[in-house]
């Protein structure tokens, strides 16, 4: 299960960094987004998070990533969608942090 969780993770960033090498009319959402995966994998590889929690958190940044495609599709992003947008990266980002220092770790069962 670590493993395989390994593996997404994994996949994920390096998608995210391909997408990234891409022109964006989202630059900084876009950085936030391959900074907060890279926390994600660092918290799986340290064992602060758990694979449900990693899972979650990994759903959150997917909901970010889709938004951000939506926000995209009509050519222009206006500055309450950006505002939405970095909104949620900002609970991401909290996410991130309670779920890596709380109690629970991918040793306990």
């Amino acid at each position: 299960m670590r493993r395989w969780l390994a593996v997404l993770v994994a996949v994920v960033v390096c998608l995210s960094v391909v997408s990234a090498q891409q022109k964006d009319k989202t630059p900084r959402v876009q950085k936030r987004e391959v900074r907060q995966q890279k926390r994600i994998t660092q918290g799986v590889k340290s064992g602060h998070l758990t694979p449900k929690e990693a899972n979650r958190l990994e759903k959150q940044q997917a909901k970010i990533r889709n938004d951000k495609v939506k926000v995209k599709s009509d050519g222009k992003v206006t500055p309450q969608e950006r505002a939405k947008l970095t909104r949620e990266q900002n609970r991401a980002s909290r996410n991130i942090y309670r779920k890596k220092h709380n109690q629970k770790t991918a040793d306990q069962k």
